[in-house]
């Protein structure tokens, strides 16, 4: 894709017409998924959308940042992990649920933060969302993004226990999540 489609897109996010807006929201996660060095230049107008009124927008910038942290020659990424981090206790659960896939993002293309990024999922356990069934989604998006990387950690005790007191979550997919989690370690039922 070239800079002149990448810059129309990137345009069309600012549009009234919803269709155009949404749907250069969707090329542009389709870009950072398969291409995203085509938008690293662009990270910093993806940096301002972080504090958009607009939900969809932002979810769009959380998961295009965390592609991006697959070509962070600048490690401009780098510098946004506060920011992420601070997306996991806004009270939404969807802002939640993007942040940690983003995050999961930078876990494995960054193992370096790997350590950081685990000790503030397990906080998600303790953040208040909408509901406690949208903090118990939350905690199976967590679960999913610990398990992607688990086997690269130093300390897995933290989230060892952590995994353990979701088998008792009352959320029932989370319960599985797990459950599954601990049982592909030799460790559940």
């Amino acid at each position: 894709m070239t800079t002149s489609i990448q810059n129309m897109n990137l345009a069309d996010l600012s549009s009234r017409d919803p269709k155009v807006k949404y749907g250069s929201a969707r090329n542009l996660l389709a870009i950072a998924k398969d291409s995203p060095a085509e938008l690293y230049p662009h990270i910093d107008y993806f940096v301002e959308l972080l504090d958009t009124e607009n939900n969809i927008l932002r979810w769009t910038a959380i998961d295009i940042i965390g592609s991006l942290s697959k070509v962070n020659e600048e490690r401009k990424v780098d510098s946004l992990m506060g920011k992420l981090f601070g997306l996991l206790n806004t009270g939404n659960m969807l802002t939640a649920n993007h942040a940690i896939a983003a995050l999961t993002g930078v876990a494995l293309a960054k193992p370096k933060f790997q350590e950081k990024i685990t000790n503030e999922l397990l906080k998600v356990e303790h953040y208040d969302y909408d509901t406690d069934e949208c903090r118990n989604i939350a905690l199976g998006k967590v679960i999913l993004a610990l398990g992607s990387y688990f086997n690269q950690l130093e300390d897995k005790k933290a989230v060892m226990e952590f995994t353990e007191r979701q088998t008792k979550n009352t959320r029932n997919a989370t319960k599985k999540k797990a459950e599954q989690f601990l049982k592909k370690l030799g460790k559940g039922k």
